[in-house]
């Protein structure tokens, strides 16, 4: 029990703080671009409770990632529709890209800290807070690298229904409804979790990380070794 506690409690902020901020960046950009859909459904907020999905948190503590109930945008109401899909689908990713930045900033003080203090209170402070920091740059890079697949209702479909001229875009969204069964079988029945995306998320986290790259590993290690 104390094992899943220690779990929990180096998880559960940086995984709530990743995908509520995921969501609302995608309704402030939609605000910004005209459709307040998400403002007056009151989902601008950092309160994780009002983006929560109850499957999507679990699969994220369990398995490594999850997602969060979409914030609700009208496409209709911005200035230019095809266009700014784009950004506001951007927006999610992007998001988690600059918190794994800011992750990665803690992570390195925290470590010299604990380096410059290593005996007493303050190294039992710092420890537990370098690991949050270093499983924080890893759900957000997750996360980022994940919703950039070009399948709708992905961030990256969105991306790419936006890029493509009207009639191939208008094709492509027409496998939303079944997005979810097409991302199930892709991560599921096929190697590109393995063989492409593992890969991609293993070298971006190196390479932010660099030399506590091995902090990373080591609490990956802990949380989701059995």
């Amino acid at each position: 029990m104390e094992h899943i506690l220690a779990k929990i409690s180096i998880m559960l902020v940086p995984a709530l703080l990743a995908i509520t901020a995921h969501e609302v960046a995608h309704g402030f950009i939609a605000d910004k671009l005209g459709d307040p859909t998400a403002r007056l459904l009151g989902r601008l907020t950092l309160n994780p409770f009002k983006h929560l999905d109850p499957i999507g948190t679990v699969a994220l503590l369990f398995v490594g990632f999850g997602w969060a109930r979409p914030v609700p945008v009208n496409f209709n109401n911005l200035a230019r529709p095809k266009k700014d899909m784009i950004w506001v689908a951007l927006a999610g990713p992007l998001t988690n890209f600059g918190l794994a930045l800011l992750s990665v900033l803690l992570l390195k003080v925290l470590v010299y800290l604990g380096k410059a203090f290593p005996d007493g209170s303050l190294a039992q402070v710092f420890q537990p807070l370098s690991l949050m920091a270093a499983f924080s740059l890893y759900i957000n890079v997750i996360l980022a690298v994940f919703n950039l697949l070009p399948i709708p209702p992905l961030d990256g479909g969105r991306v790419l229904i936006g890029l493509l001229p009207e009639k191939q875009g208008d094709f492509i969204a027409r496998f939303e409804a079944f997005g979810f069964v097409i991302l199930l079988l892709v991560i599921f029945a096929t190697p590109v979790w393995s063989l492409v995306l593992q890969p991609i998320i293993h070298f971006i986290v190196a390479t932010l990380a660099g030399a506590d790259t091995l902090v990373v590993a080591r609490v990956i290690d802990f949380l989701f070794s059995h």
